[in-house]
This record gives C-alpha cells, structure tokens and sequence, in this order.
C-alpha cells in the first residue's frame, strides 16, 4: 500500500494494529564527481518500493523525505540542508501524523548517515507520547551487514559516501546517473575517531573530493547482489517487527 496514492476514505480502512507504516528518510547533497545528489534518495526510495511490493498488505509506504540533515556536506556545495532542530521536529511530526491516527506501528527506513542520530533523537522525544506503541528507525543496510561484507571488495566494507556500495547500488537501480569515466579510487578517509574519541569533522575535511572508498570496484553485478540481499533482509525483520507486541511492558516478555 502506498499512502501517497491513496485515498482518506481507503487509508482509514486500514488496519491500525497488524500494518507496519514505513517512513523513508534520506537526502539530496553532494555525491562526489561520479554521482548524482539525489543518490541516497534514489537508493532509499527503491529499497522501499522493493518491500512494499514484498509486503504490501502489511505495508504502508509513505513517499520519502527527500530533505535530510547534510550540513556537513554544505561547504563542498551542492547540497541542500535540513538544520538539526528543524529536522527533527519535521521527523516528529512525520511519526505523530500517523500515530495521531491510530497506527501502532512505524519505522523510520533512513538512507543517509547524517539522518542517524536525529531519527533516534526524534523517536526518544516521542516515546513517553506513545508507550504503547512500536516506535523503530533503521538504515536500510544495517539490516543485511553480513552480504556487504561478502559482497564488497575494497577494504571499506560498509556504507560510506558515493563508496564500493552506493555506487554499485546505483548502477543496478539507476546505471544511466554514474559517470563511469570518473570512477577512481577516493583515497584516505581521514578519521572521525580517536581512540573512541569522536571529532566532528565535516567531509572537506575527511575527503579529497566528497567521496569514500573505491567507486572503481563498483559494478551493476554487485548491486542487484546487495539490493537483493537488503530486500530480502528487510522483509525478515518487519515481519519480526509486526510480530513483536505493542504496549508490552518488561514482565511481558518473561
């Protein structure tokens, strides 16, 4: 079911308890010299799509929130930006409409680093609002970890920026966006974390040119691998997530 083709009179007929809506998050900003800004959107967007048309009588798709938390993108340009506060009250909102109209269960389905620690903040703010609810967020890859690490060949063997993955990622979806003559190795990442020290640098500091990893390894054979592999996964754990009881407290799971 997809909540932007609906009707209001189709959508209140739903039921409440045993959907799961889907609230997919990412962003437009830059994306190196081989990839377009709109790529965590793309990628999100048909990660989404793919579970919806797995699931799509337990599934309530809503349209992704392009607009994401990119600030540290900005100074490399080509990037458009939600700040901090604005974010999070926008992602606050998202999760209240639905709850507000009686949906016990939502996830938040992000596809950008930067919208990581504000979904979280989002869904702490909200909480104690709707105890008796299923309130989760995830980045669509966390969820297949295993089928990156035996997919990737390059040493960064999980989710960086215009990498091994997302480039590859977008030659499977999307193969006419990639510029294929710039594709090169991005060279050093330079660290956010010292001994478990976190720093806050932005990616013209960390990069030499707004990417990670090796692009150059990318290829469509490994996309369809890793896009499958995350449809596949995804399914699994909503179909957890609808079994799992609204409204529980501790003792209801001894």
């Amino acid at each position: 079911m997809k909540f932007q083709e609906m009707t209001a009179f189709e959508i209140k007929e739903v039921d409440r308890e045993d959907v799961l809506v889907v609230l997919p998050v990412a962003a437009v900003e830059q994306h190196g010299p081989h990839m377009p800004t709109g790529t965590d959107n793309f990628l999100c967007t048909g990660v989404a799509e793919a579970l919806e048309q797995v699931l799509p009588d337990n599934v309530l798709l809503a349209p992704t929130q392009w607009l994401g938390a990119s600030a540290h993108h900005l100074r490399i340009g080509a990037t458009l930006d939600a700040p901090l506060d604005v974010y999070v009250e926008t992602l606050m909102g998202m999760a209240r409409s639905v709850l507000n109209d009686g949906f016990r269960r939502i996830l938040i389905l992000n596809g950008h680093g930067g919208n990581i620690d504000p979904m979280r903040v989002a869904l702490r703010r909200i909480q104690n609002e709707y105890v008796d609810r299923l309130l989760t967020a995830a980045c669509y890859w966390d969820v297949a970890s295993e089928v990156l690490q035996q997919t990737l060949e390059g040493n960064h063997k999980f989710v960086g920026h215009a990498c091994e993955f997302e480039t590859s990622m977008l030659m499977y979806l999307h193969p006419k966006l990639v510029k294929y003559d710039l594709l090169k190795d991005a060279g050093e990442l330079i660290t956010d974390n010292l001994d478990g020290v976190y720093i806050s640098r932005d990616l013209r500091q960390r990069t030499a040119e707004g990417c990670t990893g090796r692009p150059d390894l990318a290829s469509a054979e490994k996309g369809e691998r890793l896009f499958t592999g995350i449809v596949e996964a995804l399914t699994t754990s909503v179909k957890k997530l609808l079994a799992q009881p609204t409204g529980s407290e501790y003792i209801d799971h001894l």
